[in-house]
């Protein structure tokens, strides 16, 4: 897997805002411009891979001559002390990287090893995991990656590429009806259009409209169960709201076709990683 388009801007804005115009002074005070150090990065934690060439990225961001050998791919699950990546470049490169390749590559890998338990705890069911706009700004596009590594599926990357009418909407519409008429007026059938409800008697609403998709906000499980099978597959239905590893089992069984859980990219742990530097050296001919 290809890191995301935007990966290149994402670093270099990480290393201003831990540079400035001064550079890592802790590093080039104690230690000499040449001197080389080679350093493998380890899981401190079990999990899913996600991340590393996000991580290759970084180091070479910083010292283009940086030498890598890889151990793990994205996707793969390590255990605790498993090594993920060794580096070798003059040594305060390597330090002067260092926060910055971890804290993508770390949060990266919670992401996806959090998803990857939503997924084994659907496993039979129909229905997929997917993320929300719940994102980190200016990591979104690092964060969905993230979400697919684990097994789960991207909804909408923004506000520009999928219609959701949500109750703010309706609210300032006036009905349902009116906000999917005015929608889809706009962009035809080029587009997806999804409307969210929180009740059976607005999900009746949806289905006398052209709507692709509707979201089932916060519904009980008895309540999910009858929405999927008013809708009787004429439209995908998405459940939302609530959804923990304890609850996605019974709401992947009402049939629903999407579970969207936000605490994928806004509340989860990262990855605990760290580069451990294996030996140093004086200036070196590599």
């Amino acid at each position: 897997m290809n890191p995301p388009p935007n990966t290149s801007e994402v670093i270099t804005n990480a290393y201003r805002e831990d540079l400035a115009d001064r550079g890592d002074i802790t590093s080039r005070a104690v230690l000499e411009p040449n001197h080389r150090s080679s350093g493998v990065i380890v899981a401190r934690d079990p999990g899913c891979v996600a991340g590393v060439g996000v991580m290759r990225e970084c180091f070479a961001h910083i010292d283009p001559a940086t030498r890598f050998i890889g151990h793990q791919s994205d996707g793969d699950i390590v255990e605790a002390g498993a090594p993920i990546l060794e580096v070798d470049a003059r040594t305060v490169s390597l330090l002067t990287a260092e926060r910055v390749a971890l804290n993508l590559f770390g949060r990266m890998s919670g992401i996806a090893t959090a998803t990857r338990a939503f997924v084994e705890a659907i496993e039979g069911t129909n229905a997929r995991i997917t993320d929300t706009r719940k994102t980190t700004p200016g990591l979104r596009a690092l964060e969905k990656y993230a979400v697919t590594v684990g097994g789960g599926v991207n909804h909408r990357f923004g506000l520009y590429d999928a219609i959701l009418i949500k109750d703010n909407h309706i609210a300032a519409t006036g009905s349902i009806r009116t906000a999917v008429e005015a929608a889809r007026a706009a962009v035809g059938g080029t587009v997806i259009v999804e409307v969210e409800v929180d009740t059976l008697d607005q999900l009746d609403e949806v289905l006398h409209t052209s709507a692709d998709r509707v979201l089932l906000d916060n519904m009980s499980i008895e309540d999910l169960a009858s929405a999927v099978e008013r809708v009787d597959g004429r439209m995908v239905t998405e459940a939302s709201g609530g959804v923990t590893l304890e609850t996605v089992r019974s709401i992947a069984e009402t049939g629903v076709d999407i579970i969207s859980v936000g605490w994928l990219t806004h509340s989860v742990r990262s990855l605990d990683v760290a580069l451990d530097i294996l030996r140093g050296r004086g200036e070196s001919d590599l």
